[in-house]
Order: structure tokens, then C-alpha cells, then sequence
């Protein structure tokens, strides 16, 4: 069931829910650069757990250009 706010004439309008999004710079010591990655504030938190050089080496492996 979908979610909606019911105001007090009783107008329904959905909820939309923002992503908690964030930019973030890592160095790359393998490749010597910068890399710049979207994230959201749990894939912040799993970046600092797994390390950049595998989080990169995964999304590579997916495919994913940016």
C-alpha cells in the first residue's frame, strides 16, 4: 500500500522519498588520480568498510562507466 498524506479537506498526495545523496572525492593510489562518486550516506558507509580500490574494482566489473 502507498503511502499519502491526508491533509485536513482531506487531499491525498503521495510521499516521495529523497535519496540521502552526497559527493565524495577519493584518491585512487592504484590509478594516481582523483575519482568523484555519487553516493548515498549507506554506500558512504560501505566504501569506508570494503576500501575504495574494491568498491571501484566491483563497479568496473558491473559495467559501470561513471
Amino acid at each position: 500500500m502507498l503511502r499519502c498524506a491526508v491533509s485536513h479537506s482531506h487531499r491525498r498526495t503521495r510521499r516521495r522519498w529523497n535519496l540521502n545523496l552526497q559527493q565524495h572525492r577519493y584518491w585512487l593510489p592504484s590509478e594516481r588520480r582523483w575519482v568523484t562518486l555519487t553516493l548515498t550516506a549507506k554506500a558512504l558507509k560501505t566504501v569506508d568498510r570494503k576500501g575504495i580500490e574494491k568498491v571501484v574494482a566491483e563497479l568496473r566489473a558491473r559495467g559501470v562507466k561513471r
